[in-house]
């Protein structure tokens, strides 16, 4: 069983290299991810039978890991189709179309106000935000809807999320693994969170502009979801008055969402709910009001309308996100104890053996840190390998005897932009599926900005340390 279970790294590690290569080329990886389960499963059990309905347990998971994403995505779908019409978001948008009129601004404007919200309130109500009120005049000004799709991820799952400098889950979890204060992860990871920030964006944007100019890439107003619904028939289902009406009303809703989260102190799972339950709330009153005596099988043709759209979307992502989970809890749970005993799952056990096998000093120390929370994030969490890169940041800077903080920071910095959100593809689901693009295109695009991004702060790490 030993040999088998060497060898289960090696057949994983494997499986992710030849799907980052078919993501890479643009190959479907569904088959490939499915072989991937079946044969880890075939190994670590020795069972054809456990091997085979592992593949089908491992979806299961995976399903029951993204159904608050899938739920929420369709939800705010299922309003954003009422809205356009019934003409409401036509009134919605108008406000905000003095101070966005270009598509320079409307990326720069999307992305630091997801940016800011997602440090209160983590990014995944923040793009349901983003998505009900900023997106379509982001659309009607010219900038793409993957070049929307990217300033949310970027500024929030990327940016916010790396730093977590209000809500302090992440630095909380990496401060306590390599036995150092809060403050002292967080205070190190301001240069570097900017710094990543700041060069991920700005390649990011640059990247937009040129493909904008030479064709590749072109804008439509259409593109999104949230404005795909038809054309506006407003008129005949809501008057003027009541159009303003609830234009007005519903960003109230929503600002009120917001102090919710902070007087309540929801963040994560619990700021989601409320945002995805105001939005059913407030698509069932706009329903009821518009269709008057057919509102009630109006309301249910709506909510059909986003679950089917959610796991229309969610489809492709399930294989790849059921394999990458087994990198952690989820193997022992579909397959059983067969790990050996001390191991931190097989991602984070790839991680380990790196850190072991490297020699330390400076600039080696920072690389690895890197290395190895990009290699902890691949399972799609970004969370989950963060304390690992926290104690091999101990270790190494014992070694070298400095540096602990700065390589803590940048362990999580790496291990949050890579599995947190913006190259993981069901991490990003949530800007993709608002904006109405496809999440494997949007994590091609990030690919080129976060790897420039993680090389330079790797090297300003180098000189903090």
């Amino acid at each position: 069983m030993g040999v088998s279970l060497v060898g289960l790294h090696w057949i994983y590690l494997l499986f992710i290299v030849l799907i980052v290569g078919f993501m890479v080329f643009r190959k479907d990886t569904t088959i490939l991810c499915i072989a991937g389960i079946f044969l880890l499963g075939l190994i670590s059990t020795q069972s054809l039978s456990h091997s085979i309905s592992g593949v089908f347990n491992s979806f299961i998971y995976a399903i029951k890991e993204l159904l608050g994403t899938i739920l929420i995505i369709s939800i705010i779908v299922s309003m954003s189709k009422v809205l356009t019409l019934t003409g409401i978001n036509e009134s919605m948008i108008s406000p905000f179309a003095r101070w966005i009129r270009t598509p320079t601004l409307a990326f720069w404007i999307i992305g630091i106000l997801m940016m800011v919200i997602s440090w209160f309130f983590w990014p995944s109500p923040a793009v349901a935000l983003m998505g009900a009120v900023l997106l379509p005049v982001a659309l009607r000004v010219g900038l793409p809807a993957i070049g929307a799709a990217a300033a949310m991820n970027l500024f929030g799952h990327g940016i916010a999320l790396s730093g977590d400098f209000v809500i302090q889950g992440a630095p909380k979890l990496t401060a306590d693994a390599a036995g150092i204060p809060v403050g002292d992860v967080i205070s190190a990871s301001v240069p570097l969170v900017f710094v990543m920030g700041a060069v991920t964006t700005i390649v990011s944007f640059w990247m937009l502009k040129r493909d904008m100019k030479n064709g590749t890439l072109t804008a439509s107003p259409q593109a999104s979801v949230l404005e795909s619904a038809g054309p506006v028939v407003g008129g005949g289902l809501l008057s003027r008055s009541n159009r303003v009406l609830f234009a007005v009303i519903i960003p109230l809703l929503f600002l009120a969402d917001v102090a919710a989260m902070f007087l309540l102190h929801l963040q994560g799972g619990d700021a989601t709910a409320l945002v995805g339950g105001t939005a059913l709330l407030i698509m069932l009153w706009i329903t009821l009001t518009a269709h008057k005596q057919d509102g009630l099988a109006k309301s249910t043709n709506y909510l059909i309308e986003g679950f089917q759209f959610g796991f229309r979307i969610f489809g492709p992502v399930i294989p790849i996100a059921a394999f990458f989970y087994l990198g952690d809890s989820a193997f022992t749970e579909i397959f059983g104890k067969v790990l050996p005993a001390g191991s931190h799952g097989l991602v984070n056990d790839l991680g380990l053996a790196l850190a072991h096998t490297v020699p330390v000093n400076q600039a080696v120390g920072a690389v690895t840190l890197t290395t190895v929370g990009a290699i902890t994030g691949l399972d799609g969490s970004g969370f989950s390998g963060i304390s690992l890169a926290g104690s091999i940041a101990n270790l190494f800077s014992t070694a070298i005897g400095s540096g602990v903080a700065t390589l803590t920071a940048l362990g999580q910095i790496a291990a949050i932009w890579v599995g947190g959100g913006t190259l993981i593809p069901w991490a990003l689901i949530p800007a993709a599926a608002i904006c109405g693009v496809d999440p494997f295109e949007l994590a091609r695009r990030n690919l080129k900005p976060v790897i420039i991004g993680l090389i330079v702060t790797t090297i300003v790490a180098m000189f903090l340390m």
